[in-house]
């Protein structure tokens, strides 16, 4: 594929439809772990008007919600939509595009996103209309995923990758860029990029392998695109590294994210 942004579009819009599905049982166990810190960011509280930008099933709009907030959620996915609000039905869900969002300027006191910024084919294109529907003074939080080296989940993955398989075998995207930039050429003032730590608990290590399978779309096209032959062997080499953390009911997986933030001054 060509990394046109209606190619990225299109690509990531199919994705998300098929992982939909498996989302909440495989891959949203890896992603909750950053809600708390997430709203923490966007100083979100009660009674405060909260957009979920790539709300997916709705984890963070219902985190917010039971802090007192007003959450709309917003995903391009019409799988998702429908997982949000058949799971969370006191809460607004909006199939919408987030470089093109349907609400009026200055609607709302926060902006998250909780992975889901470098899914968009153009980055800052959205965060300028999460800038834009923002009111004055207020905040803008997303997160995204380290880089291998650094994320022993992904680590895992790509080692066995390498052994088995061939990283570059996936014609997918690549990420987006420097959260710290894309805030900046968006408007955005005091912006900050930090990191988060959490854990990916899984039973098995086919579990992990499956959680990215089945769950996201860019890591899953790199899956995919192994031989079958070879996926045996990846899995026992996820198996074997995964060893150091295991826990008294399956593993404990560290995984840290970028959290970037900002202001609408």
């Amino acid at each position: 594929m060509t990394f046109e942004p209606q190619a990225v579009r299109e690509f990531e819009h199919a994705g998300w439809e098929r992982a939909a599905a498996h989302y909440t049982s495989t891959f949203a166990e890896a992603t909750r772990a950053f809600v708390g810190d997430l709203l923490d960011t966007a100083r979100v509280r009660a009674g405060m008007r909260v957009l979920d930008l790539a709300c997916g099933p709705g984890v963070v709009a219902a985190v917010a919600a039971e802090r007192g907030a007003l959450p709309v959620g917003l995903d391009f996915s019409p799988a998702m939509i429908a997982l949000a609000r058949a799971g969370h039905t006191g809460i607004r869900f909006e199939q919408g595009d987030a470089e093109a969002l349907p609400f009026a300027d200055a609607s709302f006191d926060a902006v998250v996103a909780n992975f889901g910024v470098h899914h968009v084919p153009e980055p800052i294109r959205a965060l300028r209309e999460a800038h834009r529907v923002l009111r004055p003074g207020g905040r803008v939080a997303f997160t995204a995923w380290t880089a291998p080296p650094e994320n022993i989940a992904w680590r895992l993955l790509y080692d066995a990758i390498s052994a088995h398989g061939d990283l570059r075998a996936a014609d997918a995207p690549p990420p987006g860029g420097s959260l710290r930039r894309l805030l900046d050429a968006s408007g955005f003032a005091e912006t900050e990029a930090k990191r988060a730590r959490g854990e990916w608990r899984v039973a098995t290590a086919r579990d992990l392998l499956e959680g990215f399978r089945r769950g996201t779309v860019r890591t899953a096209a790199l899956i995919d695109a192994q031989p079958a032959a070879t996926l045996p062997q990846i899995e026992a080499a996820i198996a074997h590294g995964i060893a150091p953390y295991r826990r008294a009911n399956g593993f404990a997986v560290p995984i840290v994210a970028i959290l970037g933030s900002g202001v609408r001054i």
